[in-house]
């Protein structure tokens, strides 16, 4: 038994390892589009120049190289990576074809590009395929590897593994495989998670990361206060969230079509789009929303947007919504959680404004935004908690959470994922 228990910790160790250093690509192109990022004039305080202006019509010609890529020879690599996953875990019969080294390295390969390209697009689509993708690949290569879970628990596992091991945070990567895959909290797959997901998260981030990726909220403000605020911005972050998803799901039920018989027109219009939005927002609208968040939580208080005043904060928070919407709807690999952080804390930032708790409204925002855009209210408050680092913000952003998820429910009956994979299926079976 001891025996057997410590041959199971070992390939689960190993399995770990092996997603970790597979996501840090990930994580090393995430850096590198912040540094991108930074040099717009929202982030730089610098007017435009004619490099930054180059920059910022990236989109223009990305999009359309993207979409030419996955109609043709990278067409494999097409979609976020989650939907894949979803359909494989479903039926691990479809695992060695959606989940192969090919559409791997393909979807690594335009996802590379789309963020290089500051498409506004988060990464846990491509890191959770990533992860069962390295199960797949063991699995199919040492058959008795980890014969203790099915090949669809150990698909899941990994996939929450690759979740933690592109943000660094181990315990939203047991929540997501319990709350997204399978539906329910199992002992015998919450403990193999955690292993795998606490040693993939610290395999990946070799070069270091702040315990607290974002900063530090320096904001004390009463439970009472909390509890209070919670509820409009829960309420408003599940309609925001809510809108978006109907919105991502009705563009991509249109852009399928589209992109099948003119992805060169449909990627100019829009790269076009995104590039005429990063312009009118100084690059704020651009990237997957860390670097903005990171800006509003380093001088909370202030307009850290670029632009100043209502106006200007509203132009962001719609970019921030229908950047994303329009990128991840033509099924280049992203993925929408730092998106919907990013617009929550937009929008909570704004409410809170309006009683000069800026701070706390920018936390409760973000859990709320993403919330109900995913309608996991459990995997977002440990996430939102690990980027804006403050446990003292724990009570308002749970009830946040709480209402926005239910909120979007009763907008959107199914949750996100689940629905694009149903319109991914007739491409991914």
């Amino acid at each position: 038994m001891v025996r057997q228990l410590i041959r199971q910790l070992v390939q689960l160790a190993l399995l770990g390892v092996l997603v970790g250093l597979a996501c840090w690509p990930f994580n090393l192109l995430d850096r590198w589009q912040d540094a991108l990022l930074r040099q717009l004039p929202a982030f730089s305080g610098e007017p435009w120049q004619p490099q930054t202006v180059l920059l910022a019509c990236a989109p223009l010609v990305a999009v359309p190289v993207l979409l030419t890529l996955q109609r043709g020879v990278w067409a494999g690599g097409a979609g976020s990576g989650i939907p894949q996953t979803m359909a494989s875990v479903e039926d691990p019969v479809l695992a060695p074809r959606l989940l192969g080294l090919r559409p791997t390295l393909q979807r690594l390969g335009l996802w590379t590009i789309a963020t290089l390209s500051l498409l506004p697009l988060g990464r846990e689509g491509p890191v959770v395929q990533v992860g069962a993708a390295v199960a797949q690949g063991l699995r199919s290569r040492f058959p008795r590897l980890l014969g203790e879970l099915t090949t669809a628990d150990l698909l899941a596992v990994s996939a929450g593994a690759g979740l933690a091991g592109g943000f660094n945070t181990p315990l939203m990567g047991v929540v997501f495989v319990a709350e997204e895959f399978t539906n329910r909290f199992m002992a015998p797959l919450v403990w193999p998670a955690l292993v795998i997901c606490a040693v993939a998260a610290a395999f990946s981030n070799l070069t270091g990361q702040p315990e607290f990726a974002l900063g530090i909220l320096a904001v004390r403000p009463s439970e009472l206060t909390q509890m209070l605020w919670a509820m409009p911005i829960g309420v408003l972050g599940g309609l925001l969230g809510a809108g978006f998803g109907r919105l991502l799901l009705a563009l991509t039920r249109r852009f399928l079509r589209l992109a099948r018989s003119h992805p060169l027109v449909l990627g100019l219009a829009i790269g076009t789009l995104l590039s005429l939005f990063l312009l009118a927002s100084g690059g704020s609208s651009g990237g997957d929303g860390e670097a903005l968040m990171g800006q509003l939580i380093a001088v909370e208080g202030s307009r850290a947007t670029g632009h100043g005043g209502p106006l200007g904060d509203l132009l962001t928070l719609l970019l921030r919504v229908l950047g994303p919407a329009l990128s991840l709807g033509a099924g280049i690999p992203g993925g929408l959680i730092d998106p919907a952080l990013a617009f929550g804390a937009l929008l909570g930032r704004a409410v809170g404004g309006l009683a000069g708790l800026t701070g706390m409204g920018l936390a409760l925002g973000m859990a709320a935004g993403l919330a109900g855009a995913t309608q996991l209210p459990v995997m977002t408050v440990l996430f939102a908690l690990r980027l804006a680092g403050d446990q003292q913000l724990l009570p308002g952003m749970l009830l946040a959470a709480v209402l926005a998820a239910l909120v979007s429910r009763l907008i959107v009956p199914q949750p996100i994922y689940h629905a694009l994979a149903e319109v991914s299926r007739p491409a991914a079976s």
